[in-house]
Formats: structure tokens, sequence, C-alpha cells
């Protein structure tokens, strides 16, 4: 059997949902091969996972009809708080505030419970007519000849035929490499720790973020008088840590977290993923465009990784969509070098910006933390700058795509 497709999305997880929802949207059909089975990512226990989505992004979900489904369980994101703060002390009295006030255009973003959006994915790529989804399906072979592409799929006497593919199958991406991509980027030797927890006094909105030697420490509000924790310990640390039960961990994430919040205690799962860097040397190859994680991978620093995927998808989609409106021939190299000169810049300068922020903060040196303090305390001071920089997080500069304006 030969399936023939505008568009094959190698990989069904955020990234390759989206894309597929998004091109569907735009009038192409598309063919999504996920190697996971689709029920692990149908799930509704609470796990404390989450995304903090910035404006720019929610804008995006709501052009694609995906918000009003997700807007009653999403904690708005009013203010930002960032402290420099050492392990055992109380964070610095120099701190630097973001105000949801200062930013006409609303909140700056908004948390997103992973147990709400993956399911929610998973359910359109099933239910619109132009999509097709494979799980528990893997591409063994990928050829791309000069007005399409074919892909051989594990197992299957299957064939899809399309004129682009897109790899959203994850960093390093194994599709990438088979064209050729390498990728640039190195082990940051440290490991973030995710849970959620239940406090007792309400948090108002409030994300904060403490920076400490061995790494940030992110606090991000959920409904209901919970918190999304990402907390990163270099990689000793962090496997002592997660061998500890649920009561010798609240006692070892309690000096850094503080009282401010009142009684804490764990709720849903704990989570462990070791940190890396990796960006693809290029964002396209012959009929083939990378998204999401595949084109860059980050440090967490800054919640920025999902916010970049969009743009990467956004972007292309109107990079292509406008192509097939002037009768062009859509997953040519000259229409997906537009792309990659859109992208480009961004895919490299945020992941290595994210890196410098997080060698600046993550270090025992006295001299750095007393200078990044001072730093903190005085860009609080200039409201002009504090504006800028929260328009950067809430992903309002730049060249924006169609659908984040």
């Amino acid at each position: 059997m030969t399936i023939t497709t505008d568009i094959a999305i190698i990989g069904g997880g955020l990234s390759g949902a989206l894309m597929a929802i998004c091109a569907e949207a735009h009038g192409f059909t598309a063919c999504v091969i996920d190697a996971q089975p689709s029920h692990l990512q149908n799930f509704d226990d609470f796990d404390g996972r989450s995304y903090a989505m910035a404006h720019t992004s929610v804008r995006v979900l709501k052009a694609l009809g995906l918000w009003q489904h997700l807007e009653q369980t999403a904690q708005p994101i009013l203010d930002i708080k960032i402290s420099n703060g050492g392990i055992s002390e109380t964070p610095s009295p120099f701190l630097l505030h973001f105000d949801h006030q200062d930013l006409e255009e609303g909140p700056m973003g908004h948390m997103v419970e992973d147990r709400i959006l993956r399911p929610l994915l998973q359910e359109h790529l099933k239910q619109r007519d132009r999509i097709i989804y494979l799980d528990e399906t893997e591409v063994i072979e990928h050829n791309s000849e000069q007005a399409s592409s074919g892909l051989i799929l594990k197992g299957q006497k299957t064939t899809v035929t399309a004129q682009l593919v897109i790899a959203a199958d994850g960093r390093k991406s194994a599709l990438a490499s088979s064209a050729g991509i390498t990728y640039s980027g190195w082990d940051y030797a440290q490991t973030s720790l995710v849970c959620a927890l239940e406090h007792e006094k309400p948090h108002r909105g409030i994300a904060y973020q403490h920076f400490m030697p061995p790494g940030p420490l992110a606090i991000l509000p959920l409904k209901n008088n919970r918190a999304s924790i990402v907390w990163t310990e270099t990689k000793d640390n962090a496997k002592t840590i997660m061998g500890l039960d649920a009561d010798a961990y609240l006692d070892v994430l309690r000096p850094r977290f503080g009282d401010f919040l009142g009684d804490i205690r764990l709720a849903g799962k704990r989570f462990a993923f070791p940190l890396e860097m990796s960006i693809a040397k290029s964002l396209v190859a012959n009929r083939l465009a990378l998204v999401g994680d595949a084109a860059h991978g980050m440090h967490p620093i800054a919640g920025q990784g999902l916010n970049a995927g969009l743009r990467d998808i956004a972007a292309l989609t109107q990079i292509i969509h406008d192509a097939k409106q002037r009768g062009e021939d859509f997953g040519s190299t000259a229409v997906l070098n537009r792309y990659q000169e859109w992208r480009r810049f961004d895919a490299t300068a945020l992941p290595l910006a994210l890196d410098g922020f997080n060698r600046l903060f993550s270090n025992h040196n006295q001299f750095l933390q007393d200078m990044r303090a001072l730093g903190i305390g005085i860009v609080n001071q200039f409201p002009g700058l504090k504006r800028h920089l929260m328009r950067e997080a809430a992903g309002l500069s730049g060249e924006l795509p169609e659908l984040m304006r």
C-alpha cells in the first residue's frame, strides 16, 4: 500500500502533532508517523509536568481552535520574580520583578499541563479529515528524489510518499542524521528534577526563578494552589536526590524553596531529565525540514523549548502555504531555504544565550555571585530595559509569523 500525502511528519509528540494540525488548518494533507503507541500520550492523572506557553504561543493555539479546550485549566503567568540565591541562603534582596501590568498585551504567558495538552493534540490528530496518524510505526528508509520523498515503514508493506518530510522526532533526530545533517552541542553535566507541589498559601500567578550554584530553580504557578518545579542539579546530586523517599526529597528541596508559600507537599510523580544542548547545523535538506527539538535542543532555564518549536512550526507553515498559493513546489530547496533563513539565527542564538546564562549563574564564584545580584538589582531600576526583556519572554519581539501576530 502507498500513502500519498502533501507532508509526512516523523514524530507524534507535541511538535509533530502541532505541525500536523497547523498544516491541516492551512489546507495540506499530512501523515504523522509516530514510533510510540498513542496510548502513552493519553493519560489524565496529575503528575505536574507542564509548559510555560508564551503569549505568542497562546495566539497560535487560539488560531488553531485548541485554546478553547485549554483555557479553563491554564494558569496565567502574571508576574515573574528573579533572584540570585545560594543553597541554604535566603534569596538575594536584589530582585528583578516583571509585572504583567507593564505589558499591554496581557499576561506574559500561561502554564499548560502536559496531561491536558497531549491528549487534546492526539484527539485532533485522529479527528481531522486531512491527517493520517500511524502510531507504533518506524521509518527504516528515507529516499528523497527530485519531486517527492519516499518513506519505507518497518514491518509493513507500506510506503509513504510526500512532497515534504518534516523531522519532529526530538534531539539529534535520526531522520536528520540519515539525511546528512549533523549537530553541535555538549552535555551540561546537569539534570533537571521535575515535580509538582501542593502549597498552603496562594501563588497569585507569580513565577519565581532562583539562580543557585548547581543550577536554576523555577517555581511555576498552576491552578489550585499547586506549582510545577523545575530544579536543576549536578548529575551526581540529582542521582542521589532521586534515590530518596518523598519526605527526604522535600527535606532537600525546602532550604532551596523557602517558606513563602507555606507548607509544601509532593503531588504526583517525580521525574529526572539529563540536560544537553544540540543545534542542527542545517534546518533543511532535500525535501526535509526540521522543527522543535530536532532543530534545537536547549537548556530549560527560561522554559523556551516548546515556544521556540512553535515559532518553527508557524514560520514553516507560512512559508510553504505562501509558496503553494503562488503555485510553487512547496517542498523544493528554494522554498525550504526561506524557512532556514528566517529561523536560522534564532534557532542558534537562543540556545547559545541560554547556555551563557546557565554558565554565568551556575557556579560557586563569590565575585560572580555578587556581580549577578548587583546586575539583577540594576536592571530592575530601568523600566525600558525590563519591558524589552518582558516582551522577549512573551515572544513578542523579532519577526513574527502571521499565526503569532
